[in-house]
C-alpha cells in the first residue's frame, strides 16, 4: 500500500536528524563545568523563589570566584527576602570583602531576616558595623541614629517576630549546643530569647567597652539561654577584669548557667596568668 511511503519518509528524516545531532554532540560535548554553571544560572533565574534560594545559597562554596560574588550581589536586590538573606549569607561564607559596601546597604533592608544575614556576613569578614545590630537586639538600645537601627525598633521589640527570626534565620550561630531539651522547650515559646542569645554570642569579638557592659548586664537576664550566651561571649572575649562579674553566676538556679560560669571563671584566670607570665618573660634580660 502506498500509504506507507510518508511514514518511511518521516522515519528517514528522523534518522538523519538523530545522526547529525549525535555527531555534533560527540564532536563538541558540553563540559562538566558548563553543565554546573548552567544548572546554577537556571536556578538563579527561576520564577520559583525556593529554587533561587537554593541556587544562591551554594554560591557561598565558591570563594575567590568573581563571577559567584557578582551573582550573589545581584541577588541582594531580589524581590523575595529569603533570596536576599541567602545572598548575604553566601557573600559572608565566600569572604567577599569587595562586597562589604553592598552588604552595608542591606542593613537598611525592611526585613529583619535580611539585616541579620548581612550583619553576620560583615562579622565573618571582621567588619565591625554588624555589631550594632546585635547590640540593639541584646540591649534594646541604639548606638547610633543611622540606617536599620533607627528605623526598625518596632520589629526588634516584637517578641514573636524575633523568635521566628531566631528559629528560621539564626541557624548556625544561636548558641544551642549542649543545652538539651530544656533549651528546645524555651525556644518553642514565642519569646525573643533565641535571637537575643544569638546577638550576645555574636558580640563576643566586639571591642567596644559598652558591649562588655551590655554582656555583663545580660548575665543577669531573666532568660537562662541569654545568660548562658552572654557568659560564653565573655569567656571568648578573654577579659580577665570581667571575672568578678561572672562569679555570682556559679550560684545560678539553672545548672547550665552554673557550669558555664564556672568554666568561664577558670578560663579567665588562666588568661590572666598566661598574660602575666608572658609579661614577666618579656621583662627578663
Amino acid at each position: 500500500m502506498r500509504v506507507k511511503t510518508p511514514t518511511r519518509t518521516v522515519m528517514l528524516i528522523c534518522f538523519v536528524f538523530l545522526f547529525v545531532f549525535r555527531h555534533n554532540a560527540l564532536a563538541a560535548p558540553e563540559t562538566g563545568i558548563e553543565v554546573a554553571w548552567g544548572l546554577i544560572l537556571s536556578g538563579l533565574h527561576s520564577p520559583n523563589s525556593d529554587e533561587r534560594v537554593a541556587a544562591v545559597r551554594v554560591l557561598g562554596l565558591l570563594s575567590n570566584d568573581h563571577d559567584a560574588s557578582d551573582l550573589a550581589e545581584g541577588a541582594l536586590a531580589d524581590k523575595k527576602s529569603a533570596v536576599r538573606s541567602a545572598a548575604a549569607t553566601a557573600l559572608g561564607q565566600m569572604r567577599s570583602t569587595g562586597s562589604i559596601p553592598k552588604l552595608k546597604q542591606v542593613l537598611d533592608d525592611k526585613e529583619i531576616s535580611v539585616v541579620l544575614a548581612a550583619a553576620r556576613a560583615l562579622d565573618e569578614m571582621k567588619d565591625p558595623e554588624g555589631y550594632e545590630i546585635y547590640y540593639e537586639i541584646l540591649t534594646g538600645e541604639r548606638k547610633s541614629s543611622a540606617g536599620f537601627i533607627a528605623q526598625q525598633t518596632a520589629i526588634l521589640h516584637d517578641p514573636k517576630k524575633l523568635a521566628q527570626m531566631g528559629f528560621e534565620q539564626g541557624i548556625g550561630f544561636i548558641p544551642y549546643a549542649g543545652m538539651g531539651w530544656d533549651a528546645v522547650q524555651v525556644i518553642l515559646k514565642n519569646d525573643s530569647s533565641p535571637i537575643r542569645a544569638a546577638a550576645a554570642s555574636m558580640l563576643a569579638n566586639d571591642p567596644d567597652p559598652d558591649t562588655a557592659k551590655a554582656l555583663v548586664k545580660a548575665v543577669r537576664d531573666n532568660n537562662w539561654i541569654v545568660r548562658v550566651a552572654a557568659i560564653e561571649a565573655i569567656a571568648k572575649r578573654g577579659d580577665g577584669s570581667l571575672r568578678i562579674s561572672i562569679e555570682p553566676s556559679m550560684y545560678d538556679p539553672k545548672r547550665e548557667v552554673r557550669y558555664t560560669a564556672a568554666a568561664t571563671v577558670v578560663h579567665l584566670v588562666d588568661v590572666v596568668k598566661a598574660r602575666q607570665t608572658g609579661e614577666q618573660s618579656a621583662n627578663q634580660p
